[in-house]
């Protein structure tokens, strides 16, 4: 696969968190720190910190290897470390302790409003990314029309990139990052801004990148049937360190094994999780229509799940959603519930409380599965969100009340849907013909 073009030694990444309020950005707020500095600088001198600090290490002594040509998955829990350790590679920050090489130019789609000015045009952006990676104006103006084929914005090319949709965004960044020659090119999980078609697209020019190009991709996804398809060799890091390394199906069982492990620790005690955190969830119970607590259900029995919540004191949140995603060992969803899709009235939490989903008809097969879930507020300013919090193991039952069950076709990979059939035919003619069943 020839010579290793980023290696990375010991890497360790370190982040002072402050305990203290939220600061304003106005010029209001800016003259009244200036007016108090004097006086914690004075405190500080009397012995008295002026704000706490904790230290958070997002990387702890991570080694790695990727050779040039290798389409390598990076995966991993929320808050596992792949961004920080994305941001090193493309020299967006720089490691706390050991070192990083590099052999060959780096283009990076990190995230939206990363890479491009804001104040620049399309088509100026394109020129500034190319001058960056090293490229003459005359090898960028070789792949432009190319870059703007392939992003569909040809009606915006010559419009200031601040007035994109962060579809349009992505998809000009997406194109500039592929097309204009890297020798090692990285991308987070902003591909799932893009439509399903344009997805498919980039997972296309990605293994062209790679495979025929002979150019060296990483590849951040939560997506696994996208990860297993694309990737040869995966690293999977857990709390800042390497947890496996290895062939693509070894590392992504290796996951969701490990995923499986963290349904075991209370939802309270979990820590990999989001959101800012006004909201928490606490729990979610699975539970039968008299409230007693379930560990299984059969198919088309009935479901309880209940989401309890507790909001931060004095704090009413507006234009709530919660909702709750059945997943499988993909991970890929089967369906969601969501008060935003069911309740009829604008959705207000505070306090302590519960959420309950009803759901009369579960129409999964026989299988392990895992809910992952979210409080969102204000449309979609996320408040606390995990992954793989609750473990559903689901028994197969005589869903169709044909006393069969379900045979398990598609690997398994069907949603039970109740329907009826009507069969016509006719018997064969005395010449062996089937007649018409027009009459």
């Amino acid at each position: 696969m020839g010579n290793s073009v980023i290696t990375g030694e010991n890497l360790s990444k370190r982040y002072l968190i402050g305990h203290q309020p939220a600061r304003g950005d106005g010029l209001r707020h800016a003259l009244d720190r200036a007016m108090r500095e004097p006086i914690k600088r004075l405190r500080s001198l009397g012995g008295k910190p002026a704000a706490a600090s904790e230290e958070f290490w997002a990387l702890r002594d991570v080694n790695f290897e990727i050779k040039q040509g290798e389409l390598v998955g990076i995966i991993g829990r929320n808050g596992a470390g792949k961004s920080t350790l994305l941001k090193i590679l493309s020299r967006i920050t720089e490691p706390t302790t050991g070192r990083i090489r590099i052999h060959g130019r780096v283009s990076s789609l990190l995230e939206v409003g990363t890479g491009f000015h804001p104040e620049l045009t399309g088509r100026e952006n394109i020129f500034l990314n190319g001058a960056i990676l090293g490229m003459s104006r005359l090898d960028i103006k070789a792949k432009f029309d190319e870059i703007v084929a392939f992003s569909e914005v040809e009606r915006f090319i010559d419009t200031p990139v601040k007035r994109y949709s962060s579809g349009m965004y992505v998809r000009l960044a997406f194109a500039v990052a592929a097309h204009l020659e890297p020798e090692i090119l990285i991308i987070d999980e902003v591909l799932a801004v893009g439509d399903a078609a344009f997805q498919k697209r980039c997972l296309g020019k990605m293994e062209d990148v790679s495979r025929r190009e002979g150019r060296t991709v990483l590849l951040v996804s939560h997506q696994m049937p996208i990860v297993m398809h694309l990737c040869n060799r995966c690293i999977l890091l857990h709390s800042g360190s390497v947890l496996h390394s290895g062939p693509t199906k070894e590392v992504v069982d290796a996951y969701l094994l490990h995923a499986a492990d963290l349904t075991s620790i209370e939802l309270s005690q979990r820590e990999d999780r989001q959101g800012k955190g006004q909201a928490r969830i606490g729990a979610v119970d699975c539970c039968d229509l008299n409230g007693n607590r379930v560990r299984e259900v059969f198919s088309g029995g009935t479901l309880v799940l209940r989401v309890h919540f507790t909001v931060g004191d004095g704090i009413v949140l507006k234009n709530c959603r919660v909702t709750l995603a059945v997943m499988s060992k993909n991970p890929r969803p089967y369906f969601e519930l969501s008060t935003d899709l069911v309740y009829q009235s604008s959705l207000r939490l505070s306090g302590r409380g519960y959420v309950e989903f009803v759901v009369p008809d579960m129409p999964l097969p026989g299988g392990t599965y895992y809910l992952a879930v979210c409080i969102a507020s204000d449309g979609d300013v996320v408040q606390d969100m995990v992954e793989d919090a609750v473990r559903l193991d689901v028994v197969d039952g005589d869903y169709y009340g044909t006393g069969k069950l379900y045979h398990g076709g598609w690997h398994r990979r069907s949603v039970l849907v109740r329907h009826s059939c009507r069969i016509t035919q006719n018997p064969l003619d005395a010449n062996g013909k089937v007649p018409s069943l027009v009459t």
